[in-house]
């Protein structure tokens, strides 16, 4: 059986295992032997892996949708947007949390992490907390369970922010959020491949501070958001 897993790069399960070594030692095995087998033995298909079910968590606290898809503001640090994205690099996932200011969508705050998970989120909107100046802004988010527990509730309420949720299964009410994951992965993610956690990171600092800094855009009358905002200050 480790010979037939070599040999054909791991895509065996153990169906076709079982087919192929009754064909070969003209054996009538049963498929349940050669899958407790191929356990004991540590062999395991690279393709169609099962994956765990998905347990929705009972939301601790939900939010309207204040934000209504008005993805303009007025000023900075008055509408903000966030979500969580997932990235490989190797043979392990990472994710990207960030924060976006919908007045000139430059990047506020942003973490990549080795797990998706309440600190991630909660780093990010700490990070961008910090530097409010007495200003309040709404944060917009999906439902996931990071921003619908008690922990992130409590925080947005200690910057005296107002919290708005897209509604379920519309993620086009987080589409500014949505867009900029799509434009990173697309300019910089896909280009290229990651063998370690800091070959990435460094890849995500790189190109968030390009597109902070330097990459320009019609709706900004072509500043990049960081020009715009100093214009604004």
């Amino acid at each position: 059986m480790k010979i037939l897993h070599d040999k054909m790069d791991g895509i065996f399960g153990y169906r076709q295992m079982t087919l192929h070594i009754n064909r070969k030692f003209e054996e009538k095995l049963n498929h349940k032997r050669i899958y407790r087998l191929m356990v004991v033995a540590g062999l395991r298909s690279v393709i169609r892996v099962k994956r765990k079910p998905y347990r929705r968590s009972t939301p601790q606290y939900v939010a309207e949708n204040r934000l209504n898809r008005e993805f303009t503001a007025g000023k900075p640090n008055e509408k903000w947007v966030t979500d969580v994205t997932e990235l490989k690099y190797g043979q392990s996932k990472a994710y990207l949390s960030a924060i976006r200011d919908l007045y000139d969508g430059s990047i506020v705050s942003y973490v990549l992490g080795h797990t998706n998970n309440n600190q991630l989120v909660f780093k990010t909107l700490d990070q961008a907390t910090v530097l409010l100046d007495g200003e309040h802004p709404l944060i917009h988010s999906d439902r996931g369970f990071q921003y619908t527990s008690k922990g992130f509730k409590h925080k947005i309420d200690a910057a005296k922010m107002t919290q708005s949720m897209s509604r379920v299964g519309r993620c086009i009410d987080n589409g500014p959020m949505e867009s900029f994951f799509g434009t990173l992965k697309c300019e910089k993610y896909y280009l290229h491949k990651y063998k370690t956690f800091e070959e990435l990171s460094l890849a995500i600092d790189e190109y968030i501070h390009f597109y902070n800094h330097d990459r320009y855009q019609k709706r900004l009358n072509g500043l990049s958001p960081m020009e715009y905002r100093a214009k604004a200050a």
